[in-house]
Parts: C-alpha cells; sequence; structure tokens
C-alpha cells in the first residue's frame, strides 16, 4: 500500500502518544506507517518516505542505552532532501546527535496543558499569523540546554524550557510538546502545516484509490484457477474484507463462520441471517465450540488464551479446507482475514523497556496468536487501515449502514471478557445475559450508534448482597462503553446516573447469579479497551 501513496513515516520511541501522529497524518489526507525507533535504515529506505518523524518516549538521550536513529541516517535524509520533525524525545534525539546538549530540566519538568510563547519569523508557526502564545501539551523531565549548529529556538515555555526549534536549511525541525494531542491548541493544523507547507508533500491518501488498490493486489496476488477461505467473524473488519475479495474471486471464494462457543447471546443465528439476506455472501458455518472449549479449559493467562484462540480457529480451517478440497478438487492456497493495522501495532509494538522500547500490548488471535507452520498465504487487505477507514472502504462496497456501525466484537470472543478461565462453572452463559441486556438498554435509549463499543466483562470476584430478603454470595459484572475513532486511544462513555441505575436494576433482577454491577471508567490509556 505504501508503494502507491506519499508516506509518512514514523519511527516509534515509545510514547503512549506515537499512534496519535499516525491518525493525525492520516486525517490531513496522507498515508503513514509506523516503524519502531530501532528500525534498519535499509527498512526506511524501503518505503521511500517523503517525510520522517521521530516520536516521543520515555528514554533520556544521554543514558547508555537509549534509543538512537539508525547510522547513516542524518546522511540519508540530507542526500535526499526528506523533512524530519522530532517530538518530544524525537527533539531531544535531534539535538542530542547533531551536536547539542540535553539536559534533566533545572527547574524541573513540564507536564499537561500549559502556554508557549512563539518568535516571530517562524516557518513552523507562520500559520498562526503573527499569533504571539498557544497552549500545548507537555510531558517532559529533559530539555535541550545547548542547541546544535544551524538550529534557532523558535518557541519557549514560560519557564524558559527550549520547546520548538527549526533549522531551515537542512530541514530538520523539533517540538518538545505533543501536537498530536487534542490538548494541544491548533494541533491538527500544525501538523498539516508542516506537512504540507512546510514538507511540501501533497496528500493523496483516498478511501477510493485505496479500495481501487487493493482490489488490484488481490487479482494480483490470487492466480486466475486459486480459491481462498474466508475466515468471517461477524464483525465489520473480516465482513468488509470477504465483500471486497468476493468482489474479485466470486465463487472462488469460500466464507466460513465459526461458532467457536465464544459468541454472543444468540450470535449464530443473527450473523448467518445478515450474511444470507443482507451481505448476499455464500457462508458456511462450522460449529467448533466444545473443541474450543475444551482447548481453553484451565488456561487463564490472557495470552495464553489468545494464542490458543489463534491455534484452534487455524485448526478449524484446515480441517474446512480439506472438505473444501475433496469438494471442489482444488486445495484452497489463501486464507482472507480482516486484520487491521492497531492488531499489527499491538502485536508486534516498537522497540529503552527490556523487550523493546515499548512492551507488547497484547497478541491478537489473528497476529502474534498465528501458529508459524500456517499452511495458507494470508491475504490481509487492511492490514494497514484503521477502523474508520475500513468502515469508508464499506461504505464504498455497499455494505448496509446498520452492519457498518455495528460495535466491535474482538475475534477471542468472550474469552478476553470473561477473567481467568472461560470454563470454569457457569460464565459464559452468565456473560451473555449481562450484555444483551447491556446493549439493548443502550438501543432503547437511543445511545447505540454514539458509543465506539459497549460490553460487559465478568469479574472473577463475588460480592455479598441482599435479594429477596436473603443474603447472597453472588458474581460482581463489569460494564464498559468508550468512544474512539480508531481504536488506538479512547474515553469512557459518560452515561447519565439515571441510565446507570436502570440498566443496573435489570441485570440484577434478570440474571439472578449477578448482584452487583461496576462501571470502568478508564480511558485508554492507561488501560485497553478489553480487559484482556
Amino acid at each position: 500500500m505504501s508503494g502507491d501513496h506519499n508516506v509518512a513515516l514514523i519511527l516509534d520511541y515509545g510514547s503512549q502518544y506515537t499512534q496519535l501522529i499516525t491518525r493525525r497524518i492520516r486525517e490531513v489526507g496522507m498515508f503513514s506507517l509506523l516503524f519502531p525507533g530501532d528500525a534498519s535504515l535499509e527498512r526506511i529506505q524501503s518505503v521511500n518516505p517523503k517525510v520522517i518523524i521521530l516520536s516521543g518516549g520515555p528514554n533520556s538521550v544521554h543514558v547508555e542505552g537509549s534509543p538512537k536513529v539508525p547510522a547513516g541516517f542524518f546522511e540519508y535524509v540530507a542526500e535526499n532532501s526528506i523533512p524530519v520533525l522530532g517530538i518530544c524525545y524525537g527533539m531531544q534525539l535531534l539535538t542530542h546527535l547533531l551536536g547539542g546538549e540535553v539536559s534533566p530540566a533545572v527547574k524541573g519538568g513540564e507536564y499537561g496543558r500549559m502556554p508557549i510563547n512563539i518568535e516571530p519569523n517562524s516557518s513552523l508557526f507562520s500559520y498562526l499569523n503573527g499569533r504571539e502564545s498557544i497552549n500545548v501539551w507537555m510531558s517532559h523531565g529533559d530539555e535541550a540546554v545547548r542547541l546544535p549548529e544551524g538550529f534557532v529556538t523558535i518557541a519557549k515555555s514560560h519557564q524558559g524550557a527550549v520547546v520548538a526549534i527549526e533549522n531551515a536549511q537542512k530541514r530538520l525541525f523539533g517540538f518538545q510538546f505533543h501536537p498530536e494531542v487534542m490538548h494541544t491548541e491548533t494541533g491538527v493544523e500544525m501538523i498539516s502545516h508542516f506537512l504540507t507547507k512546510i514538507a511540501k508533500v501533497t496528500p493523496d491518501w483516498d478511501m477510493g484509490q485505496v479500495l481501487e488498490g487493493q482490489l488490484r493486489k488481490v487479482a494480483e496476488q490470487v492466480g486466475p484457477d486459486d480459491h481462498a477461505i474466508c475466515a468471517l467473524s461477524g464483525g465489520v473488519d473480516s465482513t468488509v474484507a470477504a465483500v471486497l475479495v468476493h468482489k474479485v474471486l466470486g465463487d472462488r471464494l469460500h466464507c466460513v463462520f465459526v461458532d467457536n462457543g465464544l459468541l454472543r447471546y444468540d450470535e449464530q443465528n443473527r450473523v448467518m441471517a445478515t450474511f444470507r439476506e443482507h451481505l448476499h455472501l455464500p457462508v458456511t458455518c462450522v460449529d467448533h465450540s466444545k473443541a474450543m472449549l475444551d482447548r481453553l479449559k484451565g488456561v487463564s493467562d490472557p495470552e495464553a488464551k489468545r494464542k490458543a484462540i489463534g491455534a484452534e480457529f487455524i485448526e478449524v480451517f484446515k480441517a474446512y479446507s480439506h472438505e473444501l478440497e475433496a469438494k471442489i478438487g482444488k486445495k484452497p492456497k489463501f486464507l482472507v482475514q480482516g486484520t487491521l493495522y492497531p492488531d499489527v501495532i499491538e502485536s508486534c509494538p516498537p522497540p529503552g523497556s527490556g523487550q523493546k522500547h515499548s512492551h507488547t500490548i497484547k497478541s491478537h488471535h489473528n497476529v502474534g496468536g498465528l501458529p508459524k507452520d500456517l499452511q495458507f498465504t494470508l491475504i490481509e487487505p487492511f492490514r494497514e487501515l484503521f477502523k474508520d477507514e475500513v468502515r469508508a472502504v464499506g461504505r464504498l462496497l455497499g455494505v448496509p449502514e446498520q452492519f457498518i456501525k455495528r460495535h466491535p466484537f474482538p475475534g477471542p470472543g468472550l474469552a478476553v471478557r470473561v477473567l481467568g478461565d472461560v470454563t470454569d462453572g457457569n460464565k459464559l452463559d452468565t456473560l451473555r445475559e449481562v450484555d444483551e441486556i447491556f446493549v439493548n438498554t443502550i438501543r432503547e435509549y437511543g445511545l447505540y450508534d454514539e458509543i465506539w463499543q459497549a460490553f460487559a466483562v465478568f469479574l472473577p470476584v463475588k460480592s455479598v448482597g441482599v435479594q429477596g430478603d436473603q443474603r447472597t454470595h453472588s458474581h460482581v459484572v463489569a460494564l464498559r462503553a468508550v468512544n474512539s475513532s480508531d481504536g488506538m486511544t479512547a474515553d469512557w462513555y459518560s452515561f447519565t446516573p439515571a441510565f446507570l441505575r436502570d440498566v443496573s436494576n435489570r441485570i440484577c433482577n434478570k440474571v439472578r447469579s449477578v448482584n452487583r454491577v461496576v462501571y470502568d471508567i478508564t480511558s485508554k490509556p492507561p488501560g485497553t479497551i478489553e480487559w484482556e
């Protein structure tokens, strides 16, 4: 996909905001890619970036072993006149590696939203038309105390720290603050100005072109007589992927929906009806619930659950492939998946912290959970797209709006919403009942389309309660509802007290094994959207 568009490359040094940079760039109409900060120069060169951004991170440049850019980096960008923007740690890295000096902040670090003073005649801030101060989001304990030769200070904090620098001749720039965070005033405009006016890159990221490009690539990848299996989860991503590939392959695409025993209430019947009546996709339903739950028996670790589910899914597809081979006289060569860019980022994160610059957040069953001896060639048309971009592609393909707006559902299903062993007792059925009540109540209140994702979580604790004048010792469930545009960051949804009272009463009255309901008010970060 990168070969078809101008590329803004972000080198990730572990900031919690790095994925936001990727999203902000796409919002202004430019394709962005995220590489780990220790990517080789050869890998950087392979995508022919038009602009490179060095992200923030938790490290200090003067500490031994802190991440750097690869050898030959500055020679490469100079020879090819590629603009470089360092953000937070990235600005400190530019300063340090080019002969300046970075040290712990004399007056202490700067954190949160605060004003900065802008110097006149700065190209980076020229879009402000002479405005002398804006509020930005700070998060740093070190600061640049001496700039490299050729750099000038173009903004300072009220404490006097250097917070923006530039060497216009060499096309090297730095922000000590985070323009990608919504708390930074004019942040998106700041990024757009840098990309289009300073870096002079033409925005060419268009979903119509993306769709045409993916249709073309599927046609090139799959031979005229080859067949493919599509793993349908019932979610938006895999379904839009199936519609896209079906447009190219027709009856050479064989869709399979696996009931893994981890689905929501009545999910199999609802999803199969949608495929049949609205999407007109030929889909085979395989009931693999017993084998899946047998494999998960006694497994409590979240990573182990995800990997077991990924491996079991592949076994299903292998068996289905053998049946299909006997039927059509040819072994299916390809497996279609709705893998998204956030799945790839969270399963294979950047390089600091011992493991990489940041830790693996979680393995996604269709990325980090896949076995090494996979017997299919993967087709993943959305591997470099975010959720909202997939929805845009779905609309172009004519997928019904009610399906496009469906809340995301994780590939591992309820396994990541039952904390601990999912097979212990009646946890899954209890969770299904609670989740159904929660989502239906949201629909009754007319809130479904206002929320990115809503679901219930079964907690591994019991609490004392009183029901029917009797003491109870029953289960506790958590409710979670968030707003997001891409799943990389999220804020919890602010229900009214009346709604929370109503839904709690409904759950405790209708689900006899539950006597306490809690609401999760954690954003992402620091939490993830799912609990596991």
